[in-house]
Formats: C-alpha cells, sequence, structure tokens
C-alpha cells in the first residue's frame, strides 16, 4: 500500500469549537439500536457523542474537532497506537470501525491500543453503512433537543406563575428546585441563606455553593462566621456529610450559554476568574462574573449573581446534568432579579425627596403627595420566623406598595388611596382605616391593635374598628378624663398595653396571653394589679367599658 502520511496536512492548532446546538447522543443510546448492530469491542461506554465523523486518513487530529464519532474502515491504518493516540489527543468520543472492505474483524493492535487509551471502540457490521449510524446520531440528537424545548418551556411557564404568585420569591425557588430536582437557594451579601427551597446537598456541597458566591458577589463579607456554608445558618437541620471540602472541576461564567447546554457554563475556574487573559492588572478593579460552577462527587453546583440587587445569588445545587438546567436556572435568574430588585424611577426619586423634606422640618401634609393619593392605610404584618427584607418586599408588592419598612419582628406597609385589603398566604395582617396625612400615627398605632387582635383569634387579617359612639365626646375632654382615670397605672406600658388587650379580648386569658407572647398567669397578675391600682371592680361591665374608651385617648 502506498505511503500516504507524506502528503497528511500538519496538525492544526487546537481550539475550542462551538457544541452543536442540541444536546449530545450518550454512546448507550446509541449502542442500543438493534437496526444498527453496533458492537462495543473496548473502552467505556459512558461517553457522549456531539458529531459523527468519517475519515480514512492516517492521522485524523487535523480534522477533528472533538467530540466526535470517527466512522473509519482503516484503509490507511499503518500505525494502530498512534492513531488511537491520536484521536485521544484531538478530544475524539470513539471510534466506529468497519470491518468490510478493508478488515474482516477488528485488528487487535487497534483494540489493544484503545484499552491503554481508555478510548471507546465500536464495530460496525458490514450491513450498516455509516450514513445510516450518522443519520441515527442526529435523529436521537433531535429528539433530545424536543425534550430539552419541552423541559424549557415547562418550566418558563411554571416559573412565570410562580412569580406572580402573592409571595413570589419563595415560589420562584421552590419551582425552581423541583424542576432541577435540587436545591435552590437565595444568598445575601454576607454568604447567609434569605430563602431555600428542595432538599439540602451535603455540608461540602454547600460550602463549595458558599464559595461560588463569593466568585460572582466579590461584595460577599468572606470573614463572615459560616459564609462558606449558605445552609449553616438559615439551614439548620439539612443534612450534612462529612470529610474535607475540596471542590473540584469549579468554573465561572460570564454569562454566555454553556458549551453543551447542560446544568451550568464551563468556562474559567474559580482561581482563574481574576487572571484570564485581558483581565486587569492586580489591584485594579475587575467586573466579576455572573455565574460560576462546580461540582463535588454527582452534586453539580452553580451560583448566578442577580442582577439589580446588589450582593445577592442564586445558588443551585442538583444531583446529575440534565439537558436545559442552565437555561432554566437563567429564567428563574431573571425572575429574581427583577422580584429582588429596588425599583427606582420617578416614583422613587419623588418619595426620596419627600422624605428629604420631612427630616427637613417638612409638615407631613406638605410632602404626603410627593408620596402617593390619599387616604393612607396602614398595615402591619407578621409570619413565622422574623421576615427578611426580600419576604417584606415581597408582601409590599402584593399590596401594591412600594412603602415598606421591615425593622424587627413586623412589617409596617403604607398603602395610598382607598383600596380593599385581602389576606396574604403566609401572613397575619392588621389594616389600620383610611387616613390623612395628619393622622398616620394614629393610623399606624390603629394598625398595631388591629395586628395583636388577628393574632389573638387567629385570624389571618383584622380590621381597625370603628369608633363608634366614641366620636360623640369631645377629644380634648375625654382625653383629660383619660389620663385622670388611668393615672395610677400611667406609669406601666406593660399594664396600660395587658389591660387594652385584655379588655379587647373580652377578658380572655388565654387569647391575651397569646397577643402579649406572656404566660397567661402573667396575664391574671397584671390585671389584678391593675384593678388594685385603679380601684375598680374589672368584673363590671360598665367599669370594662369606661375603661376601653378611656384607653382609646392615652
Amino acid at each position: 500500500m502506498p505511503d500516504r502520511t507524506a502528503h497528511t496536512p500538519a496538525p492544526l492548532a487546537p481550539s475550542t469549537p462551538s457544541a452543536p446546538p442540541a444536546p449530545p447522543v450518550p454512546l448507550t443510546a446509541l449502542l442500543a439500536r438493534e437496526d444498527l448492530g453496533l458492537r462495543l469491542v473496548t473502552g467505556p461506554e459512558d461517553v457522549d457523542i456531539q458529531w459523527v465523523h468519517t475519515s480514512e486518513m492516517a492521522d485524523p487530529y487535523p480534522y477533528l474537532l472533538g467530540g466526535e464519532l470517527l466512522l473509519t474502515a482503516g484503509v490507511l491504518l499503518e500505525d494502530p497506537e498512534m492513531y488511537a493516540a491520536r484521536v485521544v489527543e484531538a478530544g475524539g468520543a470513539a471510534i466506529g470501525f468497519g470491518v468490510a472492505p478493508v478488515y474482516d474483524t477488528v485488528p487487535d493492535a487497534l483494540v489493544a491500543a484503545c484499552e491503554r487509551h481508555r478510548l471507546p471502540l465500536i464495530e460496525v457490521p458490514p450491513q450498516t453503512p455509516f450514513t445510516a449510524i450518522a443519520r441515527a446520531v442526529w435523529r436521537l440528537m433531535a429528539q433530545a433537543r424536543l425534550r430539552e424545548v419541552r423541559r424549557v418551556s415547562e418550566a418558563q411557564q411554571g416559573l412565570a406563575v410562580a412569580a406572580a404568585r402573592p409571595d413570589p420569591v419563595p415560589a420562584v425557588l421552590h419551582q425552581l428546585a423541583s424542576r432541577l430536582g435540587g436545591w435552590a437557594v437565595l444568598l445575601a451579601p454576607d454568604g447567609s441563606a434569605l430563602q431555600m427551597a428542595g432538599r439540602a446537598p451535603s455540608r461540602e456541597a454547600r460550602e463549595a455553593l458558599g464559595r461560588l458566591a463569593r466568585v460572582v458577589s466579590p461584595e460577599a463579607d468572606d470573614e463572615e462566621e459560616g459564609a462558606g456554608d449558605p445552609g449553616s445558618r438559615a439551614g439548620a437541620g439539612q443534612p450534612e456529610a462529612g470529610g474535607p471540602s475540596p471542590a473540584a472541576g469549579g468554573s465561572a461564567g460570564d454569562g454566555r450559554p454553556p458549551g453543551d447546554g447542560r446544568f451550568g457554563p464551563d468556562v474559567l475556574s474559580p482561581a482563574d476568574a481574576r487572571t484570564e487573559p485581558g483581565a486587569p492588572a492586580a489591584g485594579t478593579a475587575r467586573r466579576p462574573p455572573s455565574s460560576a460552577t462546580d461540582s463535588v462527587g454527582d452534586t453539580h453546583l452553580a451560583a448566578y449573581a442577580l442582577g439589580g440587587a446588589e450582593g445577592l445569588v442564586l445558588g443551585v445545587a442538583a444531583e446529575g446534568r440534565e439537558s436545559g438546567g442552565h437555561t432554566i436556572a437563567g429564567v428563574a435568574v431573571v425572575l429574581l432579579s427583577l422580584l429582588t430588585a429596588p425599583h427606582q424611577g420617578t416614583g422613587a426619586t419623588g418619595r426620596a425627596a419627600a422624605l428629604v423634606r420631612l427630616l427637613l422640618g417638612a409638615a407631613p401634609a406638605e410632602v404626603a403627595p410627593a408620596l402617593g393619593h390619599g387616604p393612607w392605610t396602614v398595615v402591619h404584618g407578621t409570619r413565622p420566623g422574623q421576615p427578611d427584607r426580600i419576604a417584606a418586599s415581597a408582601l409590599g408588592a402584593a399590596l401594591g406598595s412600594a412603602l415598606v419598612d421591615a425593622d424587627g419582628e413586623t412589617v409596617r406597609i403604607l398603602l395610598s388611596g382607598d383600596r380593599r385589603i385581602e389576606p396574604q398566604p403566609g401572613w397575619t395582617l392588621g389594616v389600620s382605616a383610611p387616613a390623612g396625612p395628619a393622622d398616620l400615627a394614629a393610623a399606624d398605632t390603629a394598625a398595631a391593635r388591629a395586628l395583636r387582635r388577628a393574632e389573638a383569634t387567629r385570624v389571618p387579617l383584622a380590621r381597625q374598628r370603628d369608633a363608634g359612639l366614641g366620636e360623640l365626646i369631645a377629644p380634648d375632654e375625654a382625653a383629660t378624663h383619660a389620663r385622670t382615670l388611668l393615672a395610677p397605672v400611667a406609669d406601666s406600658p406593660a399594664l396600660t398595653e395587658t389591660l387594652r388587650v385584655w379588655l379587647s379580648l373580652h377578658g380572655s386569658w388565654d387569647r391575651t396571653a397569646v397577643a402579649l407572647g406572656v404566660h397567661r398567669n402573667t396575664v391574671r397578675q397584671r390585671i389584678a394589679r391593675c384593678a388594685m391600682l385603679l380601684g375598680v371592680d374589672l368584673d363590671d361591665a360598665d367599669v370594662r367599658m369606661e375603661l376601653w374608651f378611656a384607653l382609646r385617648y392615652v
């Protein structure tokens, strides 16, 4: 046979080509096609095929992009060892060897070479044309692409529905975790978990996810205790796994689509994120990558910076890598960015200006028009656990207001206009009556009282009650009488508030204890003390009524 190797083009410089616009095909799926009659001679079968290429060159390296099933009949197979080594060097996925017309069987030397290089070697029977194999691969790719499109489309619809729920951020995280079959967590700048959904991975994986979050969000406090484990504070009780925590295979993405269309982009390692070619020199500002990926065992991790919400990061952990996962996560990133971003615009600018004027001494009635059209309604809300700013903002969005104060255990919201407030899932609300700018302080107190009544009666929402006959009394005269009547207990806020709540709940010891968060015996002791200091019989309905009216004016 003539020596044609001299005419083989010189090896080209390897490059990283774009992957095909379809998921790769597992070799096992191709071997399972009975109509092709393919047989795995040696090598692993857990590889993926991205292309099919036929070549009879003695050195196929210059013509391979990587990921190919290389089909050959061995026309120029002179050095099996070199041939297998060059395929591996080029990134070829497997060799398909046709046993006709040049060879009757797969050469033993090629089998040995592929075995040494752990390169899958497939026997192609004489009745199977190479074009049939290529057509089968393209059909499998098309089927996989169709499954991926359906999966992404269904996930997009589910995420959109979740984003429209009254509590959208937890709903989106839950939907994302369900679609990816893993864990989704929203991380604050200090690395703590604000919201999470799904089954948490091992402690090692959570620590690796915390490191990824710091790659995409350098504002995170690296010195914060537990920052490396996003579930260490908010995720107590989650499953843990001991052992060291090196995270192999880490990579950071720049927001471009992943090469293989799978869970996450593999572009840079975290260590390279600040030293890639063309990056600014050390000590200069650099834009961090928008996403980063890593793997811990079979758990695949990804972290995404949320646009418009400084320092917030979406972390995802999933077992296995299924096509379309990165696209689904990208949809969630867009939705969460919109849901968590502060809504800045002309309205926000006007509110800021109103706040400045108020701090500089302007009267509330003067600045109120810049906040919105009155009248004003104050809403107080609580939920199990202390509400974070994300949950508070979501409640404000559900009620239609950006004026939200999430300080402590109670969220306060100021609503403009005359509107009907409806119960919100997971929240207990107290709602004031509509009020003008001068009466906002009284409306805030009324909302707080309504909230205590809602908590005591275990209803999702309570509204301020109408004043009724009390409005027939002149307020200044009523206030003077109230101060005189309640003077013996005026120096004790605990006694005054206990008496107020106890009277509002018709003398119920248990419900008063629930509303105040104290033991029922404490309530009994305080009420007995009030009766003694006031010198009245609290079993008398007239006395109770007079005290109740008096408490409204102090």
